[in-house]
């Protein structure tokens, strides 16, 4: 039987995070940087505790204005230093609900800087083992995350991506191009069963690619997304998929 592990992205001001939270089996907690604040955290985390679903943090860069979507934002000892303290936020507020930090997953602009350049990559590496010594990674599958992770002997943990297009080369097709985010629900659940049992997605182009995930993101921002989360497990379950945390 495939088992697959449904994350999502949540306390970001979204309006389906308690839908997720049913459907889910992790989630990735923003940590007040690009979102999110000290009333978010501790409601996500004490819901996503008592739900049984596997707790992450998610730091992004601290640029609230641009949702953590500009790249290079910051850069060094102080991007080092911020990761940090979104980790220890989050990892307190969790452990003051009877939780326990899981895994680390990157925001936006610093989940694909870190993916691309090795110099963020070590810096996030570094913040997560210092602040969550033990803690999986999870991050792009083939990218410089990955292979800086696994090389401080941190697990990792390959995302792939539901309701989003893919290019021939396995990279995201970028938001800012027509088409970058499925809004047909058929299209959405027909790429997780996909990623889920064969770890295969049909790029833009028709081209079938194989991404070895073990874990799929359902974004909480996007229309009726409360919606396609449960159709999503729904399809899965019953093709013989099981949910359940990766880590």
């Amino acid at each position: 039987m495939a088992t697959i592990d449904l994350n999502a992205d949540l306390a970001e001001g979204g309006a389906y995070d308690q839908v997720l939270l049913q459907v889910v089996s992790s989630c990735n907690i923003a940590c007040g940087a690009h979102a999110g604040d000290a009333d978010s955290m501790r409601r996500t985390a004490a819901m996503a505790t008592a739900g049984g679903v596997a707790l992450g943090a998610h730091p992004g860069y601290p640029d609230r204005k641009g949702f953590g979507r500009r790249h290079a934002f910051l850069a060094g000892a102080k991007l080092k230093k911020s990761i940090t303290d979104q980790i220890d936020t989050i990892s307190a507020v969790i452990r003051s609900v009877g939780g326990s930090l899981r895994h680390v997953k990157p925001h936006g602009a610093l989940y694909w800087d870190a993916a691309a350049d090795e110099s963020v990559a070590a810096l996030l590496v570094a913040a997560a083992r210092q602040a969550a010594p033990g803690a999986a990674i999870v991050g792009p599958p083939r990218s410089a995350l990955q292979r800086l992770a696994e090389n401080a002997g941190l697990e990792f943990l390959a995302e792939a991506f539901v309701d989003r297009a893919y290019r021939p080369d396995g990279t995201l097709v970028p938001r800012s191009e027509p088409g970058a985010v499925h809004a047909n629900l058929n299209t959405i659940t027909t790429q997780a069963l996909g990623l889920a049992c064969d770890g295969t997605v049909t790029a833009q182009n028709g081209a079938v690619i194989s991404i070895a995930a073990a874990t799929l993101c359902l974004h909480g921002d996007t229309p009726n997304a409360g919606v396609a989360a449960q159709a999503v497990r729904d399809v899965l379950e019953a093709n013989g998929v099981s949910i359940r945390a990766a880590h």
